[in-house]
Formats: structure tokens, sequence, C-alpha cells
């Protein structure tokens, strides 16, 4: 049942982003142009409902929906994780895209995007390579 829900869950987030169009990347670089501030309603309305689920949601339900409890996530800043959003944010503007709108753009047949999916893989394994004594 937990796979289901994944991938429901996985499908309706690629829907989603096909739909605010977050997988063209001429899209998107033409926000990060400022050139087309259209996906800052796409980026206020994601903020929105993550706020509201956040902040409302461990309140109304006892347990999630699909889990035994709500929990909180620790995260710091540290040199790793500016260094990696640095790393995110030169690749999101070079590519137009960044993992979730490349993964659901090749469900909707942009195969393109697969330059952008493989770059990400092997960012991925350099990184593993790198960090992995930790």
């Amino acid at each position: 049942m937990g796979w289901l829900m994944v991938l429901a869950s996985g499908a309706l987030f690629g829907f989603g982003l096909a739909l605010a169009t977050m997988i063209r990347p001429e899209v998107v670089l033409s926000f990060l142009r400022f050139q087309d501030f259209g996906l800052l309603l796409v980026l206020g309305g994601a903020v929105v409902v993550t706020f509201l689920a956040y902040r409302f949601g461990p309140r109304l339900l006892a347990r999630p929906l699909f889990g035994a409890s709500f929990g909180k996530h620790p995260s710091e800043l540290n040199r790793n994780t500016i260094v990696g959003a640095a790393i995110f944010g030169v690749g999101w503007g070079i590519s137009g895209v960044c993992p979730g709108p490349a993964i659901a753009g090749l469900g909707a047949g942009q195969w393109e995007l697969l330059i952008a999916v493989a770059a990400m893989l092997a960012g991925a394994w350099v990184h593993g390579r790198l960090a992995g004594g930790k």
C-alpha cells in the first residue's frame, strides 16, 4: 500500500509541475532571466500550501494519512549545504530544470531532458564518491 501512495503522490506532483509549465526549461529560464514572472504564482502557491500543511496538519490530524506519526526533520546550515545549494542553482540556471520537473518532463515525453537527468545522476554519483566516508 505504501508504494502505491508514493506512486500516486509522485504522479500528482508531476502532473502539477506539468500543469504549471515547470517541465518546460524555456519557461523556467525566462523566469530566471526576469522576463516572465508567471512562476512566482506557482512558487507562492507552493509556499502557502506547504505552510498550511505543516502548520495545521499536526493539529487537525492525530497522525499523517499514510504514516505512523508526525516528526521533525532536523536541518542545519553548514558549508556542505551552501556549496550544494550553489551547485544546484548553477545547474538549474544552465539547464532550466531541477530534478522533479526533469523527471516529470520525461514522463511527458520531453526526451531532451535525459541529458539533465544524466547530469543530476552523475553529480549525485560524484557526491557519493567524495562524501563516501560520511
